[in-house]
């Protein structure tokens, strides 16, 4: 069987519906950041374990998960309280651990904005490692979210997607949320450029992971972003398909775009200040 934890922060209007979906494991640990809403009222309603920990960033609450559940079993699927478990994806879970070869496992994800699957706009199929061993995944922080420590021919790659509501909230709660990524975004694209360590060579890897990766690299170094996001993500990858939700989302994520450079202007301008500010004898 599979162990699951939930990280959850002010979720009770989404918690539910991810329990539900994973009512197939018998060991559900939801890891609460100080919610100030019902969010724990819900879980243990539900019947599942809670545990509390002060928020610092993703990697750090899921390796906290990780170290100190005490979970039943040796693998342990992430997720967050906006995702889902189709019954599909569920099978394939229970599959794999039964035959395992690799130590974790990457899920793509549908992004779903209300009832409509962005499959252009969305960037699907976009993949993360939520499902690992317990003694070998472990993750670290990259931008403003994790990315798993285990080497690639260590990770093998589902077929079936978790859904991801990242809307339930209403576009308030995004927006609060993507603030805070494009201050992380814009501390790690700084942190690239001032490394010099990007290369070309990635962008054509075989590893369509890795190809990702760079591309979303190399694009920190263009001029208008938000303007070339909304183009790439609009007309190139055919995010017109998905109609009116689509527009909607690639202007989203236009903005989100000019975020990010707002946010990555202004550190630089600090950097500047700190810089030309006279040292005392």
């Amino acid at each position: 069987m599979i162990s699951v934890l939930i990280l959850t922060f002010n979720e009770e209007q989404n918690l539910s519906s991810c329990l539900e979906s994973v009512q197939w494991s018998d060991d559900v640990l939801v890891l609460d950041s100080f919610s100030t809403d019902r969010t724990l009222e819900v879980a243990r309603a539900a019947g599942v374990r809670t545990l509390q920990n002060r928020f610092v960033n993703f990697a750090e609450q899921r390796n906290l998960g990780i170290d100190q559940a005490g979970f039943k079993y040796d693998w342990v699927l992430h997720l967050d309280a906006d995702e889902r478990v189709t019954p599909e994806l569920r099978e394939e879970l229970l599959q794999v651990v039964a035959r395992a070869k690799k130590k974790a496992y990457r899920l793509s994800s549908k992004t779903m904005f209300g009832r409509v699957w962005l499959k252009r706009s969305g960037l699907f199929p976009s993949y993360q490692v939520r499902l690992g061993r317990r003694e070998s995944l472990r993750f670290k922080m990259v931008g403003h979210g994790q990315r798993e420590t285990l080497g690639p021919a260590e990770v093998g790659t589902l077929q079936n997607s978790l859904l991801h509501f990242s809307f339930a909230k209403g576009l308030p709660d995004w927006f609060a949320k993507h603030r805070r990524y494009a201050a992380a975004e814009a501390e790690e694209n700084l942190k690239h450029r001032s490394s010099g360590s990007f290369s070309f060579a990635r962008l054509f890897s075989s590893d369509p992971l890795i190809r990702r990766r760079a591309l979303k690299e190399f694009s920190t170094r263009l001029p208008c972003r938000p303007a070339l996001r909304f183009f790439y993500m609009y007309i190139v990858r055919m995010g017109f398909l998905d109609g009116k939700a689509g527009f909607t989302y690639c202007r989203l994520l236009s903005i989100y775009e000019g975020m990010i450079v707002a946010r990555t202007r202004a550190l630089r301008e600090e950097a500047k200040r700190a810089s030309l500010k006279p040292t005392s004898l």
